[in-house]
């Protein structure tokens, strides 16, 4: 396994214990954490050697960003006391081994940035303690399998050709850190959010998820809500006021008002739906006092906002309007890809009024 320096240093005159990367106890090899650390290293080039599977003991298995090629052997699944695989940013290819749910002691699974091809084996999602499932950035297709444990806390499969729906009962409660994407998901996912009550993190962008947001998302601890470029649809009301710092609900076909419990967000996606009526007064007192960094309501229905057309908004703040059903009260910088166009054809107004 070339390609490095890292080997350089393994003296097999001596104990292989003491070379970098291996770690032992009590004469077995428990660990293997392979690559060269320092920044900038090619990493290593290769296949992993079947071989691999003989080392009973190891718990730990992780290559750091290199360029190894091929498949995983199938043999991982004998590694019976294995805790961590890690073998991501490598160029990967192939399926991945069902036989991988044979470890049932696996705690975190990350092949993410491979040319993995295939299904998620749901083998995997037998594993009863997993904790952390990254497999986000390769080819995976067909659909999200159900994970069983009750400790999965991570689950990133981002940036790959899953599709199909997600049933509600086929995440655990206990994930914290969702983000599926860059896919081809379909369905509502209003069910499954309500019971993901513990969520910090979740990205379900670019996929094809439909039906209603449910208004309890927006009382989730999460700091990015990113639901943009999707098909959700209906209104969107909040609760309460919504602390979230970036809300993102770009894109899709949301419809009905523009909730005021939006006004504390600080940066406001609802650009390229269906809202109508008026902007809320608070959005404007938000904007003014600098509390908005970034509103973006074009290409909509909306009719009006009151605005002073000769107040000048603060330069931290971005506000875009355009190609709704009114001449924009204020000259602000749009983004490029809004278009040219300053209002939306009356017929278009007209029709979706009627």
């Amino acid at each position: 396994m070339p390609g490095s320096n890292f080997f350089a240093s393994w003296d097999f005159t001596s104990d292989p214990c003491n070379f970098a990367g291996v770690y032992c106890e009590s004469d077995r090899v428990i660990a293997l954490n392979l690559g060269d650390p320092r920044a900038g290293s090619p990493g290593l080039i290769g296949r992993l050697d079947p071989a691999i599977g003989k080392l009973s003991a190891v718990t730990e298995l992780s290559v750091v960003p290199g360029r190894i090629m091929g498949s995983l052997p199938q043999s991982i699944s004998q590694l019976k006391d294995l805790r961590f695989l890690a073998i991501s940013r490598n160029f990967l290819s192939g399926g991945i081994p069902a036989t991988l749910g044979q470890l049932r002691n696996l705690k975190t699974l990350d092949l993410s940035y491979n040319q993995l091809t295939g299904d998620i084996p749901h083998s995997i999602g037998t594993i009863p303690g997993l904790s952390n499932v990254i497999l986000s950035h390769n080819r995976l297709s067909g659909s999200v399998p159900p994970f069983l444990s009750e400790t999965l806390t991570r689950l990133e499969l981002k940036h790959n050709d899953l599709s199909g729906s997600i049933s509600p009962t086929s995440l655990p409660p206990s994930v914290q850190y969702l983000s599926l994407s860059g896919n081809r998901l379909t369905g509502p996912v209003d069910l499954l959010l309500n019971r993901l009550d513990r969520l910090n993190y979740l990205d379900l962008s670019m996929n094809q998820f439909s039906g209603y947001i449910p208004s309890r998302i927006f009382t989730f601890p999460i700091t990015n809500l990113q639901l943009q470029r999707n098909s959700f649809s209906g209104p969107v009301q909040p609760g309460g006021q919504v602390t979230i710092p970036t809300v993102d609900l770009s894109y899709n076909r949301l419809s009905g008002g523009i909730s005021a419990m939006f006004s504390t967000v600080q940066n406001l996606y609802l650009n390229n739906n269906r809202f109508t009526g008026q902007v809320p007064g608070s959005f404007v007192d938000r904007l003014m006092e600098a509390s908005i960094q970034v509103l973006y309501l074009q290409h909509n229905y909306l009719t009006g906002i009151q605005i002073n057309p000769t107040v000048e908004i603060p330069l931290s703040s971005s506000l875009c309007l355009q190609y709704n059903c009114m001449v924009p009260p204020v000259q602000t910088p749009c983004p490029l890809k809004a278009g040219k166009q300053k209002t939306r054809p009356t017929a278009q107004c007209n029709e979706w009024r009627g």
